[in-house]
């Protein structure tokens, strides 16, 4: 038996699973790099504020590179185990705020849908420093990085992150429909300011217009996050089968240590994240 939303009724009592019904939730914050950090950590917190009843808030994961995360997650209908490991045990619990998966290489068309969707006041990220394409030097855009070449040169199905929030933010505008606020969750330095800076460099060598739009209305707050996630080992696997009573794919082992601060900057709304835990500075 596979963990899935059809099988949580034959958890353990001891296993913390969602305290609500997942299918009931909907999407509000689209996450490029849906991998262990995101999983161990933004989604823990938005898991949190689901139960809460802010069911405003669940998160679409879309991987920019490989289709691991989302052949693991899939067949579970985006559910995995979060153990919680320390010198004094572990405590797992199954997080619920995963309800799609998209690959972007695969299909980038359903990316751009999902972030250009009203109901997404959020798009936030954990895709290494290398992934902003940009100079770490300057902290400018690499205008010269094969990917940010391809992106100006065929927008509707970029390859880079910046590629993608750029042409969503375009969608949205033309649309009618406000700006997302642009999350990012790398330990990037400056990270706000430096991924603004791109942003704004990219959609103005598409059209100065456009440029002046996503500098001066779209919000980037400066953020810290910090969690040691192991990577996920067969033995890790192994332990969550046996806590769960049935198999889980990806499980995700983490520290009891989370923090998570964030510039109260946003545009469109944000959860209540304050009252899980976060900083909001």
């Amino acid at each position: 038996m596979r963990l899935s939303l059809s099988t949580l009724r034959h958890l353990p009592y001891a296993i913390v699973h969602p305290a609500y019904d997942p299918t009931t939730v909907r999407v509000g914050v689209v996450h490029l790099g849906i991998g262990a950090f995101h999983r161990a950590h933004q989604a823990a917190y938005l898991d949190d504020r689901l139960a809460a009843g802010e069911r405003d808030w669940a998160v679409c994961g879309a991987s920019l590179r490989s289709p691991e995360t989302a052949e693991a997650l899939a067949p579970q209908d985006g559910l995995y185990t979060l153990a919680v490991r320390s010198g004094e045990g572990e405590r797992s619990r199954v997080v619920g705020a995963v309800r799609r998966l998209l690959v972007a290489p695969a299909d980038p068309p359903a990316l751009l849908a999902a972030m250009a969707d009203p109901g997404v006041r959020i798009v936030s990220l954990t895709v290494t420093e290398k992934g902003y394409c940009h100079d770490p030097a300057t902290g400018e855009l690499d205008e010269t990085h094969p990917d940010i070449r391809a992106d100006l040169a065929d927008p509707g199905r970029p390859r880079s992150a910046p590629g993608f929030l750029v042409e969503a933010l375009r969608r949205r505008r033309e649309a009618g429909v406000p700006p997302f606020t642009v999350l990012c969750c790398d330990n990037l330095p400056a990270n706000g300011r430096t991924v603004a800076r791109v942003l704004g460099r990219l959609a103005a060598l598409r059209d100065p217009e456009l440029g002046r739009f996503v500098a001066g209305e779209v919000r980037c707050p400066s953020t810290m996050v910090d969690r040691i996630v192991p990577a996920t080992t067969d033995a890790d696997r192994d332990a969550a089968a046996a806590a769960l009573g049935m198999e889980d794919a990806w499980p995700v082992v983490t520290e009891p240590f989370t923090q998570w601060v964030i510039e109260d900057r946003f545009g469109a709304g944000r959860p209540r994240l304050e009252e899980g835990g976060a900083e909001l500075v």
